[in-house]
């Protein structure tokens, strides 16, 4: 007997206080009073054991626990285990996060166990976990970010043309036959530079870019990571990277060892349920440069953004080649009242606008809204476990769909 019995279920999520977070966004879209009296960076809605979600007041992590089988599915808990493996966020970023990568599996398993055997103190770690953590954003708002490595002799002119003496050797790396040689090469002497070469270099590289602001959205960038970050050496990377503004509806796809930070903007976020993060700069946090020039993937990126894919009226869906997760959007209006969405394993829903009714099992036997379902206003989710096989949504508004890829 599975311990979740077969219905849609509100779902409660945790709002986490990181400082980059807006203080509108998320209390606006759940109705709360604004602004919050802390930031509010994300809504996780998910099993991870550092902030899981509730079923009725008890952790979703202790529900899967006690029946991977009945609430993952049998395929799903066989292959990633009794844990949900993907994690839904809404990220409301008002600064900039962190210049940051994620390991791959591979890496992420024999890390973790290697920190785990040497046993340092929680604030030497980088892996917290043995797993990735690829992810995917759509933006919901306009969004901007940096997402993954520009062409490296595309780089190279823009380093040229602000005339700081030490960019030249950076520049002239840039311009190397072999592009991953060159970016590697390039980003390791940015981050490698010593403390007082580094202060100098970033110093000049600011007031340069502030000059230029106008002529590169580049340069405005550079020029505003530094008002956040003086001194630090992620204003240089920057300038490495490419530059994305998304529309609502566009999404960016970041698979593991590509570097990235997000500036502004909000977005739903789906990704595997894991927490580790090697971050070379801008931030507050745990730097580690070793280990991040370990990770990275020293390729241009030409296209970050990841398309979806029409899979019905009002239903598209995006599917980055991972197991973990798949992403849907629904967006219900006078056109479109009705959408069927079948999964293979449990799967979590979050509304952003309107009045949406939540149903277990396809149109024509869905059981009534308040047993078998729940009604979903912006900000607020649902989880139905693999013993649903499809939820049907009715109503105006739009929401997104987690669930693994099957």
């Amino acid at each position: 007997m599975t311990a979740l019995p077969p219905a849609v279920y509100p779902l409660d999520g945790t709002v986490q206080p990181y400082a980059w977070g807006s203080r509108t966004v998320i209390a606006s879209l759940q109705g709360r009073p604004v602004p919050s009296d802390r930031p509010e960076a994300e809504l996780w809605l998910g099993a991870h054991p550092g902030a899981p979600s509730r079923v009725d007041g008890r952790p979703l992590d202790e529900i899967v626990a006690a029946d991977p089988e009945g609430v993952l599915g049998p395929a799903v808990a066989a292959e990633f285990g009794p844990r949900l493996p993907y994690l839904l966020k809404l990220l409301a970023a008002e600064e900039p996060l962190s210049l940051q990568a994620h390991p791959d599996a591979a890496h992420a398993r024999a890390a973790f166990a290697a920190e785990e055997a040497a046993g340092p103190p929680p604030e030497e770690r980088n892996y917290r976990d043995p797993h990735h953590k690829p992810e995917l954003l759509v933006a919901t708002d306009d969004f901007e970010a940096l997402c993954g490595f520009r062409d490296p002799r595309e780089a190279a002119d823009l380093l040229t043309r602000l005339g700081v003496p030490a960019l030249r050797p950076v520049a002239a790396l840039l311009r190397g036959p072999a592009a991953e040689t060159a970016l590697r090469e390039a980003v390791t002497r940015v981050l490698t530079l010593p403390g007082a070469a580094r202060a100098s270099a970033v110093r000049e590289t600011t007031a340069a870019c502030a000059k230029l602001a106008d002529v590169d959205p580049a340069y405005e960038v550079a020029a505003r990571l530094a008002v956040h970050y003086p001194g630090d050496a992620g204003v240089i990377v920057s300038l490495l990277l490419n530059h994305v503004r998304l529309n609502p509806g566009e999404a960016v796809w970041m698979p593991a060892g590509n570097l990235h930070a997000y500036l502004r903007g909000t977005g739903v976020e789906v990704m595997a349920s894991g927490d580790n993060v090697l971050r070379g700069g801008l931030t507050p946090k745990r730097v580690d440069v070793p280990e991040l020039l370990r990770v990275l993937r020293f390729e241009p990126l030409p296209d970050p953004v990841m398309r979806p894919e029409e899979v019905a009226p009002g239903v598209v869906r995006w599917s980055p080649p991972v197991r973990e997760f798949t992403l849907t959007r629904v967006t219900l209006d006078e056109r479109v009242r009705r959408a069927d969405l079948p999964a293979p394993g449990a799967r979590v829903l979050l509304c952003l606008s309107g009045e949406v009714a939540v149903e277990a099992g396809p149109a024509g036997t869905a059981g009534n809204v308040g047993t078998a379902g729940t009604v979903l206003t912006p900000g607020r989710a649902a989880f139905a476990p693999a013993t649903v096989p499809a939820v049907t949504l009715a109503g105006r508004g739009e929401v997104f769909q987690a669930t693994a890829a099957g």
